[in-house]
């Protein structure tokens, strides 16, 4: 087992090449958000944050979500109840959290 060695004809272009073919990552550079926390139900309620789905009310309610700034639209679903369109509008320097409660209304029969 060789170290600290590099063989072949032009080990520097083998360098280069490998270099150019990997993403360069420059510092991490922090972006103000807000927490987003929710409670409601049900909690197996499926959530959707600007038509990405996040996951369930459970999940978000435990852990928050963090929002860039702007508004955001927070779409709440489960079978068998009417969905909760509504919009959040985060913004860091004001609010670091946003609390959310959303019960759902189920569809008469």
């Amino acid at each position: 087992m060789r170290t600290g060695r590099t063989r072949g004809l032009f080990p520097g272009l083998m360098m280069v090449v490998a270099t150019a073919a990997c993403e360069v990552s420059f510092p991490h550079v922090a972006h103000p958000t807000s927490s987003l926390r929710m409670k409601g139900a049900p909690l197996d309620a499926l959530v959707t944050i600007d038509e990405e789905m996040v996951g369930p009310l459970s999940v978000v309610a435990a852990r928050g979500v963090a929002l860039p700034e702007g508004t955001h639209q927070v779409t709440v679903t489960a079978p068998g109840y009417f969905p909760s369109d509504q919009l959040v509008k985060a913004d860091p320097e004001r609010a670091r959290r946003i609390d959310l409660e959303v019960n759902l209304v189920p569809i008469p029969q």
